[in-house]
């Protein structure tokens, strides 16, 4: 891996920077794109807004339809994949009775969302456990599919989930549901970047993802995927301009005009998108990812060994990508080793909760090296020992 990745960032330098999952880090390249779009619309607003964002937001969409291995018009940005889950939790219709099943791995702002939904139509919303260490990925459908009933309305899993960094499997999954008559939503929010994506392959009925975090773009952009034959269901979270579209004004479908102006807003890191990909492309991003995997199976071998627990995927595997978790002996005070991890060596880290369990996720991204994980390990050695 090049150290000179990290030049390329604008992550502070003093900082050890091992949580790229959370928001995720912009280039310095791709942020000047952002910057000039940002620019661009204030010089002009309505000449910007009003006549050219429908091409430019167009253009845009067939830049991450190509990365994303479909077609344009089966996309629409939103600002993020937890918004993404809110615009079809509050499409669906659902009754007393119906169910929504999920993994016990969720994302919590998701997690909220769809317990809102459900105090309020009588749905239930279903977390199947799946077990950590995690089995194969035929395994791991296995336990899942054991929670779906005859009530089962709509499957909502994460891709990669982000408590627990595992790599669920959404393909066979969405193929045994559309099989089975249920619908599915899958939260991608860490997939994009982080491993190829074809979205015609994984099939899910509807997929949102980030932008943001492992495909480098600026914060904010997100995208919904809606296959067609479903897009007829998807109802607005704002309504505007977009549910009385005109023959002029009209992009020819309603899933597009519905999402797609919502008001006034700053399209820029939408935009800045195709700037993102090329980015990728021109830094070789497959290899990249690749080392990334690599050092991090790396520092998943000493971690498990330095605190004497096995580590909770297959090293070997697929199962996990470019984030991961570590599992922390149970008497870690957890908020007051994270403080001494940033205050006393400068590591920006999460250590989290799941089931009763401790963690430390660690995310590898190209600007990360070595000795990024070597500090992280010496810096272990003496704060879980204290």
């Amino acid at each position: 891996m090049q150290n000179s990745f990290k030049d390329l960032f604008l992550l502070d330098p003093e900082i050890i920077f091992l949580n790229h999952g959370s928001f995720g880090a912009c280039p310095r390249a791709v942020f000047e794109v952002y910057q000039d779009w940002q620019l661009r619309l204030e010089r002009q607003p309505v000449k910007f807004l009003g006549r050219e964002m429908r091409g430019l937001d167009c253009e845009a969409r067939q830049a991450l339809a190509g990365f994303l291995h479909t077609a344009a018009d089966n996309l629409a940005f939103v600002p993020n994949a937890t918004h993404g889950v809110n615009v079809i939790a509050r499409s669906l219709r659902l009754e007393p009775g119906d169910e929504i099943l999920t993994s016990d791995h969720e994302y919590g702002a998701c997690d909220y969302t769809w317990e809102f939904i459900c105090q309020k139509t009588g749905a239930s919303y279903i977390r199947q456990h799946i077990p950590l260490p995690a089995g194969s990925a035929g395994e791991m459908t296995e336990q899942f599919w054991q929670g779906v009933t005859p009530r089962t309305r709509l499957i909502y899993l994460s891709h990669i989930t982000s408590p627990t960094a595992l790599r669920l499997p959404v393909e066979a999954i969405c193929t045994r549901a559309r099989q089975a008559g249920i619908l599915t939503l899958i939260d991608g929010a860490h997939a994009p970047g982080q491993i190829p994506l074809d979205l015609e392959a994984v099939g899910a009925d509807w997929y949102t993802g980030n932008c943001h975090k492992w495909m480098l773009a600026p914060k904010g952009a997100g995208f919904l995927h809606a296959r067609p034959q479903v897009q007829p269901l998807v109802e607005p979270l704002v309504v505007s301009w977009g549910s009385h579209a005109t023959p002029e004004t009209t992009s020819g479908s309603t899933f597009l005009d519905y999402l797609g102006w919502s008001g006034t807003r700053d399209p820029a890191a939408y935009l800045s998108v195709p700037a993102a990909i090329q980015f990728m492309a021109e830094h070789d991003w497959e290899r990249v990812r690749r080392d990334c995997h690599s050092l991090l199976r790396q520092a998943m071998a000493e971690l498990s060994e330095q605190v004497g627990m096995p580590p909770l995927y297959p090293l070997n595997s697929d199962l996990y990508a470019q984030m991961a978790i570590a599992p922390l002996p149970p008497q870690t005070d957890l908020a007051m080793l994270k403080t001494h991890l940033y205050d006393e060596y400068r590591i920006e880290i999460p250590l989290t909760e799941w089931n009763g369990r401790k963690f430390l996720r660690i995310s590898i991204q190209a600007y990360n090296s070595p000795e990024d994980i070597a500090a992280l390990l010496s810096a272990l050695r003496t704060l879980v020992r204290r």
